[in-house]
């Protein structure tokens, strides 16, 4: 088995301490490692043992170990990440679609519609699954709905419908109770 890499660290543990206490969760394994690093600087610390110390994968401890030698502590602390991509939605598009599915009226019947109706009024080309994850994170729409009513419906005719269709029900249920006891 070969000898532990020994790698001197140039900061003290106070120093590192500090840092590690100004550092972000994503960032603070790597400062740990230093600091075990410290503490284990005469003798030395294979990067098995440092991972599970530090309870990250070896080559993780690998890529770090090398950062440090290359580029000290700046390089060790900075990372490519760069956060969230803005939405493609903006804020007003975004009320312009919440506007018509929010419409009882409209005639959308699913994300394709949706997505070429943006694509004519808004003249925005937006990607399906990223439309659709938009909606259902936004809105809390889902794929599987049930079928919208027509937009030619009648109002007037569909109360009528309901209020005599109440009272029939009723009339039924009524007459069955009697058919019953006689």
């Amino acid at each position: 088995m070969a000898a532990p890499k020994i790698i001197i660290v140039t900061e003290n543990l106070q120093e590192l301490k500090q840092i590690l206490k100004s550092t972000s969760a994503f960032l603070a394994p790597r400062v740990r490692m230093l600091i075990e690093l410290k503490r284990h600087e005469n003798s030395g610390i294979s990067k098995r043992d440092l991972a599970e110390l530090i309870g990250v994968n070896h080559n993780s401890v690998q890529t770090w170990r090398t950062a440090y030698e290359k580029g000290g502590i700046n390089l060790l602390l900075s990372h490519k990440k760069t956060g969230y991509k803005p939405s493609v939605i903006t804020k007003e598009e975004h009320r312009i679609i919440e506007k018509k599915l929010n419409d009882p009226t409209n005639n959308i019947r699913g994300y394709k519609e949706l997505q070429q109706w943006i694509e004519d009024e808004l003249e925005k080309k937006i990607v399906y699954s990223t439309l659709m994850k938009y909606c259902v994170r936004k809105f809390g729409s889902s794929i599987k709905v049930g079928r919208k009513s027509h937009i030619n419906k009648d109002v007037e005719a569909v109360e009528g419908f309901k209020k005599n269709s109440r009272k029939s029900a009723s009339r039924q249920s009524k007459a069955k109770k009697y058919d019953l006891k006689k």
